[in-house]
């Protein structure tokens, strides 16, 4: 039976050559990608800034209500086509998107690596990325078998192909799907599909490529189940984040600890966190998780 941990952890991604929160404070965030440095919003940046003048090519200012919106503003030039970042033999490209992210997420960094521990070793895991955004988190669990990267936005899929090919990983054996998350690992299910691993980042709101709705608390006990159903004793991994709700960690390790009552293992909760560049540098906490390891 697996062991729910209840005292919380907090997961630090430490910057690297091409990324760094430079500096955090007054709800906002100043972060390098790069040559190129930004300023977002960030609401858990409740402290003072340690720096006094922030100096950006950029920055996302908000619109006024709470569902999202903005715009960019930028004070040099930037290329709106992107320009090329790597972590390792990972290259992807970043780019100022209409919602804010530069395309994809540098908390997830020590997920990829925790990945990588739960599957050391291997070359032939086969795995799972649902919501798979760019694929950088594909391309970099392609090193231990094959993925199948699944997202409903042709735009986000078609992304994650040019960085395979940016990164030279076009031979590695990945599945593209465009599809409804939830609707395709419930296809899995029925079809009898095993996975050794499954990484989830399910949005708060979101709609499938038919029109399908999709809102975190009606639609992930469903979703988790299915995941569940796809693993099995010899599996290594499950891990979910979940990004900007009024939800505590724990809520998502007792989902899994229903769900995975029937598999050795550890379920394990806590936060995503990045470290300020530079001694002293503050946890800027960026998002929930909770995950299901075993071995």
């Amino acid at each position: 039976m697996a062991e729910l941990k209840t005292a919380p952890l907090v997961l630090v991604g430490e910057g690297w050559a091409d990324y760094g929160l430079v500096d955090s404070g007054h709800g906002r965030k100043l972060e390098r990608y790069g040559d190129y440095r930004f300023v977002r919003p960030e609401p858990q940046a409740m402290w003072t800034p340690r720096q006094d003048d922030w100096q950006a090519h950029g920055e996302f200012v908000p619109a006024s209500d709470e569902d999202g919106g903005g715009r960019w503003q930028f004070d040099a030039p930037v290329p709106r086509e992107g320009w090329p970042l790597a972590r390792g033999d990972v290259k992807f490209t970043a780019s100022c998107t209409p919602f804010r992210h530069l395309g994809f997420f540098p908390d997830m960094a020590p997920v990829w690596d925790w990945m990588g521990e739960q599957l050391a070793g291997r070359s032939d895991a086969s795995t799972m990325n649902l919501f798979g955004y760019t694929g950088v988190g594909t391309l970099a669990l392609s090193d231990y078998g094959p993925v199948t990267h699944v997202d409903a936005s042709k735009k986000s899929v078609a992304a994650a192909r040019e960085n395979a090919t940016l990164s030279g990983m076009t031979d590695r054996p990945v599945r593209w799907i465009i599809d409804d998350a939830a609707k395709f690992t419930a296809r899995e299910v029925r079809r009898g599909k095993r996975y050794d691993g499954i990484i989830l980042d399910p949005p708060k709101f979101g709609r499938g490529p038919e029109g399908e709705v999709w809102r975190l608390e009606e639609g992930l006990p469903g979703l988790i189940a299915d995941c569940r159903s796809l693993l099995d004793e010899q599996s290594r991994f499950l891990f979910l984040t979940v990004y900007a709700v009024r939800m505590s960690s724990l809520a998502l390790a007792g989902l899994l600890a229903e769900h995975f009552a029937g598999l050795p293992g550890t379920i394990e909760h806590g936060d995503l966190a990045v470290r300020e560049d530079g001694e002293g540098g503050r946890l800027l906490p960026t998002a929930i998780f909770a995950r299901w390891s075993n071995g």
